[in-house]
C-alpha cells in the first residue's frame, strides 16, 4: 500500500517542484514504484519529467472536477518506475470549480485510494498557497514533506503552514504528520543560515533531514531539459544530495 507524501510550502521559490520531481524519480530509481501527482496549476513537476502539459488527455484537473478514475489519468514516464499524474492549466480554476461539490476536500484522496495499492509511494507536488487544492492534498497525504529555504521569512511561512495542519488535522485527516524538512537552496558559509537552522530545528525536533540541498546550477538547468537530476547530471552536488533525502526517506519508512 503506497504512502502518500505530500510535497508542500505556501511560500514560493523554496525548491517545493525541484524537491517533488527529484525525490520522486530518485526513490523509483532505487527500485521502488512511484506516483508523482502534479496538483500545482503551473504544471512544472509535469514538464520536470518531460511531459509535455499540452498534449495529456486527462489531467489531475479531470480527476479532482470531472470524476476521471485516477488510472486513467497516469502517464508512464521515461524513468525508471515513475509514474505521473499530470497537471493543465485548467486546475487554476477548479478552486472555484469545487466550492458547490460536497466532500470538496477529499475528491483528490477518493480519486487516489484506487490507485494507492500499486505503489510504494505517491509524492504530491502541492501549489504555493493554502488553498482548497492545497486541502485536497493534505486530506489525502499520510505526511508532509517540507523544503524550506534557510532565511528569515522561512520561519514566519512555517507557523502559517502549522496553523493549516492542525486545522485539517482536526477537521479531515487526524493521522496527517510531517514526514521531515527539507533545507534548499543551503549556503552552510552564511551565518544567517546557520541560524535559521538552528531555529527550524527547535520548530521541529528530530524532523529536519540530514540530507541539505545546495544551490546549484546543474539543478536549475535541469528542468528546462524535462529530467530529474540525477538523470541530467548524476555526479553534481544536487544529485548526491537528492539521493541522499531519498534514502533517508526509505529508512524512515521501513
Amino acid at each position: 500500500m503506497g504512502k502518500i507524501i505530500a510535497v508542500t510550502n505556501q511560500k514560493g521559490g523554496v525548491g517545493k517542484t525541484t524537491t517533488a520531481v527529484n525525490t520522486a524519480a530518485g526513490i523509483a530509481k532505487m527500485g521502488k514504484k512511484v506516483l508523482l501527482v502534479d496538483i500545482d496549476p503551473q504544471g512544472n513537476a509535469t514538464s520536470g519529467v518531460g511531459i509535455d502539459k499540452r498534449s495529456v488527455r486527462y489531467s489531475s484537473y479531470s480527476v479532482m472536477v470531472d470524476n476521471i478514475p485516477a488510472a486513467d489519468a497516469v502517464i508512464h514516464t521515461k524513468f525508471d518506475n515513475l509514474d505521473l499524474i499530470p497537471s493543465g492549466i485548467e486546475l487554476a480554476a477548479a478552486e472555484i470549480e469545487l466550492v458547490e461539490v460536497e466532500r470538496r476536500e477529499a475528491r483528490l484522496k477518493n480519486a487516489l485510494t484506487m490507485v494507492k495499492a500499486s505503489y510504494d509511494f505517491i509524492f504530491i507536488d502541492c501549489p504555493p498557497s493554502l488553498g482548497l487544492i492545497t486541502t485536497n492534498a493534505f486530506c489525502a497525504a499520510d505526511t508532509l514533506l517540507v523544503p524550506i529555504q534557510p532565511e528569515y521569512y522561512a520561519l514566519e511561512g512555517l507557523s502559517q503552514l502549522m496553523s493549516t495542519v492542525r486545522k485539517v488535522k482536526r477537521r479531515y485527516n487526524q493521522y496527517l504528520d510531517i514526514e521531515g524538512v527539507l533545507l534548499t537552496m543551503y549556503d552552510g558559509r552564511l551565518n544567517l543560515t546557520q541560524q535559521v537552522v538552528e531555529e527550524v530545528k527547535r520548530f521541529f525536533p528530530r524532523k529536519v533531514f540530514s540530507a541539505v540541498i545546495p544551490r546549484g546550477v546543474r539543478l536549475s538547468e535541469a528542468p528546462s531539459f524535462g529530467m530529474p537530476i540525477m538523470y541530467f547530471d548524476k555526479s553534481c552536488k544536487g544529485a548526491a544530495s537528492y539521493m541522499q533525502l531519498c534514502e533517508e526517506i526509505i529508512q524512515n519508512n521501513r
